[in-house]
């Protein structure tokens, strides 16, 4: 059941929920780590909290449980000389060395070696400090952390204005521990106990004084840990047993994976990188693994981002499918509540921790506002089956899709006209409620906003889908007369979208109808979903594929969400003209459902380019949709996630529809379909791709524009065909 939050929403302004601080997040080179339900944002020398109005911190629940830490020596910055997130372990290794010291002139610069590692485990942040002296001679050393917390809720780091907070008080609990505390005013007491190992000299609530000396060539260590609540605190290990369990765990999550191998080094580090992230932001439950959407913002249960991560890996991991079902089915409304916009069988939009959410300051404790979620929630549920063949988890869920099944044409058809509509429920409700949910984003060809209730392009085609796939579940689980009656029930919507959404002089799909349904002529990328969901008729298809590939709609480094020339068009905003990834990664794997492998190719290699001139080889969530120039990379978007769960998956969203890889578990096949790949691999090589109890390992060469196929090795007795 769903509780209803008690607390009435604050005089908010929805379009006050984007992210907008003062301080852009591409503006300097910014780390993280994550794990379980904390993260921490830190600048490449590993400190935080430097320069204040940015997302730096130590996050736990939402609430940022640490806003400063500084390492200085004799007062002064270190000099940074390398800094490095790494791939397998999650931890963060930073290299600096001593400066020109005022007043210490008889330790020469850059012969003092610092290097710190950090890493995240069950809410603590472990750091070691090691330090060695590259001189023949001994010398003495003042070290300085500074450190502070404030509580403030992510929301309000977010640029969201509070009018009153809790005080936070700090306390020297032991010669080596440090304590505050803040006693919210939802009632919540949250804690941040900091430790020092050996103890320092001193030891005030802001500053923790270490006397070191060094002799000729000798090193030390110091260990840092940072703990974000009482039972972390509790449970706190030593920095070295830490790192083994954190490693462990790591290697757990992705032991059953299938990896990936290319001739193309590049490649290669983009798919590593896009695999870090992504085991980086799942976070491990007890109803399995659940990909958090992103960092700094969205670093929680979102069901958009949580379906979309899932069905890109597929075929790469269908486990984190299976999580992503079971949590969010746990999570379904059961009740109907304005304030939250759930409603019954309605799947969950996003959930929050923090102080802000819990008073009802923002609506996201369990918010249910995205007209999308429930209809994707029941697809996911349908490719899950026909990629595993997991009759018992799906039979399971059946209750849920059910559930699902009814909000769709009950609760999300708001005026009885077969399409699923949406509008806010509440004064607090999200104004728009497709996954582009920006204040801004749905409005008519002359750029007035449109009225709901608001009936998107890309909605109706999940509908679409997610009927014929649960006609599918139904058949299989022996109920023909539901199956049946899905199965019309989805033809009679596609004729009515047909009849409703296209539009012959602009060749596409409108963007929307509002509440009068007047269609919102207007170009953008939502059509392509149109393409993914297979509801589009194939013969404007091609249409739409020409639109989106065309000049204003492809920027040489991926689609945009907006075409050029449409009256809110700016290739720097949030949804209208910016170049999403995961949004490329549907569009392709659209494009290559009806035959159009070309397509699928030149998006694949688009955002390759975009990944490769990415710091760290990393595809955010976004980026600016500015027409590609010679020797210039994608424009950041200042504000973007990264690492991001959607994004990284697109990666491997995008190999797969160019593969044609299908895993078709109800005739025991591995199917690659007209595969193609693009120019930047020569050869490509899966290892572990499952289907039932069957595991294989696949080359696949390019020559021209045909693809040869070897199996490397077969373990079990699922076919392979190749289809061309």
């Amino acid at each position: 059941m769903v509780v209803p939050s008690t607390a009435p929403l604050a005089d908010v302004d929805p379009t006050t929920y984007e992210a907008e601080p003062t301080i852009s997040l591409v503006g300097r080179a910014l780390r993280n780590l994550k794990d379980g339900e904390s993260f921490v944002v830190l600048d490449s020398h590993g400190d935080l909290g430097t320069i204040p109005g940015t997302a730096e911190g130590l996050f736990f629940r939402d609430t940022r449980h640490l806003s400063r830490m500084e390492l200085r020596l004799e007062g002064q910055g270190l000099l940074l000389l390398n800094s490095e997130t790494h791939d397998d372990k999650a931890a963060l290794s930073v290299d600096l060395t001593n400066p020109m010291l005022d007043g210490a002139a008889h330790v020469p610069p850059e012969t003092i070696f610092f290097e710190r590692t950090m890493f995240l485990w069950s809410a603590v942040w472990y750091e070691r400090l090691s330090i060695r002296n590259f001189t023949s001679i001994g010398h003495r050393l003042t070290l300085d952390y500074r450190f502070d917390a404030d509580f403030h809720d992510l929301f309000e780091v977010r640029g969201n204005k509070r009018k009153t907070r809790s005080p936070t008080s700090v306390e020297v609990t032991a010669h080596d521990r440090v304590e505050f505390y803040c006693l919210g005013l939802d009632n919540v007491a949250r804690r941040t106990t900091i430790g020092f190992a050996p103890a320092p000299r001193t030891l005030e609530g802001n500053r923790a004084t270490f006397d070191i000396a060094l002799g000729a060539g000798e090193k030390t260590s110091l260990f840092v840990t940072v703990a974000c609540d009482e039972r972390a605190s509790a449970t706190l290990m030593d920095f070295f047993r830490a790192y083994r369990e954190s490693c462990r765990a790591r290697r757990a999550l992705t032991a059953d994976i299938v990896t990936v191998e290319s001739s193309n080094e590049l490649f290669n580090e983009v798919a590593c990188r896009a695999t870090s992230d992504i085991y980086t932001l799942i976070t491990s439950t007890n109803l399995g693994p659940y990909p958090y959407a992103g960092i700094p913002w969205f670093s929680t249960v979102f069901g958009r981002d949580g379906i979309f991560t899932a069905m890109f890996m597929l075929w790469v991991d269908p486990m984190m499918a299976r999580g992503v079902l079971r949590t969010l089915a746990a999570t379904q409304a059961t009740e109907t509540d304005p304030r939250s916009d759930a409603q019954p069988g309605k799947i969950l939009h996003e959930m929050r921790h923090g102080e802000m959410a819990n008073l009802g300051e923002v609506p996201f404790r369990r918010y249910y506002g995205s007209v999308d979620v429930t209809p994707l929630f029941v697809m996911l549920a349908g490719m899950y089956l026909d990629a595993t063949g997991d009759l018992e988890t799906v039979a399971a869920l059946w209750p849920n899709i059910q559930a699902a099944l009814r909000w769709i044409d009950e609760y999300g058809d708001q005026d009885g006209d077969g399409f699923v509509e949406y509008s806010p429920a509440s004064a607090g409700s999200l104004k728009n409620q497709g996954w582009k949910d920006s204040h801004d984003s749905i409005f008519h060809a002359d750029g007035t906003g449109a009225e709901g209730p608001i009936a998107l392009c890309e909605v109706q085609g999940y509908a679409f889908a997610a009927k014929r796939l649960a006609a599918r579940l139904a058949m299989r689980l022996g109920h023909e007369e539901v199956a049946a009656s899905l199965d019309a029930s989805a033809e009679t919507l596609r004729v009515r979208f047909e009849e409703a959404f296209w539009d012959d002089d602009l060749s596409t799909y409108v963007l929307a109808l509002d509440g009068a349904k007047r269609p919102c002529r207007v170009r953008a990328s939502n059509a392509g979903h149109a393409l993914f969901t297979g509801i589009a008729a194939p013969e404007r298809a091609r249409r739409v594929a020409d639109g989106l590939m065309g000049r204003s709609g492809f920027s040489g480094w991926g689609i945009r969400t907006l075409a050029q020339g449409e009256a809110r068009y700016n290739p720097m905003s949030y949804h209208n003209g910016s170049v999403w990834p995961h949004d490329n990664a549907i569009i392709a794997i659209g494009f290559a459902r009806y035959g159009y492998k070309a397509e699928t190719i030149r998006v694949f290699e688009g955002l390759f380019d975009a990944a490769k001139n990415q710091e760290l080889r990393r595809l955010p969530e976004l980026f600016c949709g500015f027409m590609r120039r010679p020797r210039r990379s994608p424009a950041p978007y200042p504000v973007a996630c990264s690492p991001q769960a959607w994004a990284a998956s697109a990666v491997f969203g995008l190999l797969g529809a160019g593969l044609g890889l299908e895993l078709a578990h109800a005739s025991n096949e591995f199917r690659f379909r007209e595969p193609l790949m693009p120019v930047f691999l020569d050869e490509l090589v899966l290892r572990n791709l499952k289907l039932g109890s069957t595991r294989v390992d696949i080359r696949m060469h390019r020559y021209g524009h045909d693809v040869a196929t070897t199996v490397l090795e077969r373990r079990g007795h699922a076919k392979i065909l190749v289809i061309k």
